[in-house]
């Protein structure tokens, strides 16, 4: 079973290259970030498309933010939407939905970005990872968590510590959130093979980031020790942030059971060497 996780930024804007992306890479079981459409709106551009590929849908949207689904050919079972006893901001956001696939229960996140350390955004990322660890605490053996976490998890997962230095993503009490969930038994998986590489899957549009490989990995598949013992690879295709109209993310594809492609490297293509630089900033500093 092939699974993937993917923040499209728009599932509207990137349709020309969600599309062929699944004709390409032929996952069984996708999910999505940052749809940014309402359920019906989501179905009336998608229903057709996806029903000839053998997709069934999970959708959880709102009419111009957030929103997650999963697309699934192997079974989409026991939908739940949201996460029970999260906070919202004021309001519940559509930022998960769950669904057993192929006998894998699967979740699509999308994590509160956070904004900044302190804000009232940032306390609410907290609260919100703290009831989605009570929530997967009480769920099955055979469990897959996928999506923008918004989390760097080690400072090898961005290209300069020193330039994250004061904002989100890299905070000690964002990363002791990530840390409870792995404490629930979840394995990183892409990092579980790729121990050394650099890999991202995040670049900024802004300032040729991605074109001097500056980005950060905050898209993650976590998986229970059942699950993380099938993966044959675990790999970002980067193939999907290049050319015309790309999101800002790159999918993260894991192959359980076999690896129709082989176990072909961390990303794909590999970026070009980075180029020297004393110090770079982000973009937003």
């Amino acid at each position: 079973m092939r699974v993937a996780t993917w923040n499209v930024n728009s599932v509207k804007q990137r349709l020309p290259r969600l599309l062929p992306w699944l004709d390409q890479r032929a996952p069984d079981v996708v999910c999505l970030q940052e749809t940014k459409l309402a359920d019906d709106a989501f179905d009336a551009l998608l229903s057709g498309p996806l029903a000839e590929r053998g997709y069934r849908a999970a959708v959880h949207g709102e009419g111009r933010w957030n929103g997650v689904a999963i697309l699934s050919k192997v079974g989409l079972d026991d939908v739940v939407t949201g996460v029970a006893g999260a906070p919202g901001f004021p309001d519940p956001e559509a930022r998960a939905v769950a669904a057993t696939c192929g006998g894998v229960r699967v979740y699509s996140l999308y994590v509160p970005n956070g904004r900044a350390p302190e804000s009232d955004h940032y306390v609410y990322k907290l609260e919100w990872l703290a009831a989605l660890r009570d929530l997967l605490a009480g769920e099955a053996d055979d469990l897959v968590v996928c999506g923008d976490i918004n989390i760097a998890p080690a400072d090898a997962d961005v290209f300069d510590p020193a330039a994250y230095a004061g904002h989100t993503h890299v905070t000690a009490p964002e990363r002791e959130a990530l840390a409870e969930l792995h404490a629930l038994g979840l394995r990183d998986v892409v990092r579980d093979r790729w121990p050394d590489e650099r890999v991202f899957t995040y670049w900024d549009y802004r300032a040729g980031m991605f074109h001097q490989d500056l980005g950060m990995r905050i898209d993650l598949v976590l998986a229970s020790e059942p699950v993380s013992g099938r993966v044959r690879a675990a790999w970002v295709d980067r193939h999907a942030r290049k050319g015309t109209g790309p999101s800002d993310h790159a999918p993260v594809i894991v192959d359980l059971d076999t690896a129709p492609d082989g176990d072909i490297g961390p990303m794909v293509p590999p970026p070009s060497a980075p180029r020297a630089r004393r110090s770079v900033k982000l973009p937003q500093s």
